[in-house]
């Protein structure tokens, strides 16, 4: 009999909001752009794309857009959701960074 396996999505794991600090700390140390663009729209997702739109002045459907694999949003839309998300992004010298 085949098995059926059921999709896994990311969301459903960003429940509080260590798990969601924790997702992006690792996404983020790992550099790649559009994985970061991708793991902020999960994060919208789990938090409410309706409420991040209006906490970042930003239309629903250009959110959307802003965080759609591919897209290249500019700096300062990145900057917004962070904050609307209630992450701050640090800077830290390679000195500090995990080795790896």
């Amino acid at each position: 009999m085949p098995q059926k396996y059921i999709p896994f999505d990311i969301v459903s794991e960003l429940d509080s909001d260590e798990a969601i600090a924790e997702y992006l700390r690792q996404v983020f140390s790992d550099g790649d752009a559009d994985e970061i663009i991708r793991a902020l729209g999960h994060v919208a997702r789990a938090r409410g794309m309706t409420k991040l739109a209006a906490d970042t002045g930003l239309g629903r459907e250009n959110l959307y857009n802003a965080l759609k694999p591919g897209a290249k949003p500019r700096f300062d839309t990145i900057l917004r959701v962070c904050r609307a998300l209630g992450v701050d992004l640090a800077v830290k010298p390679h000195s500090e960074l995990p080795a790896g």
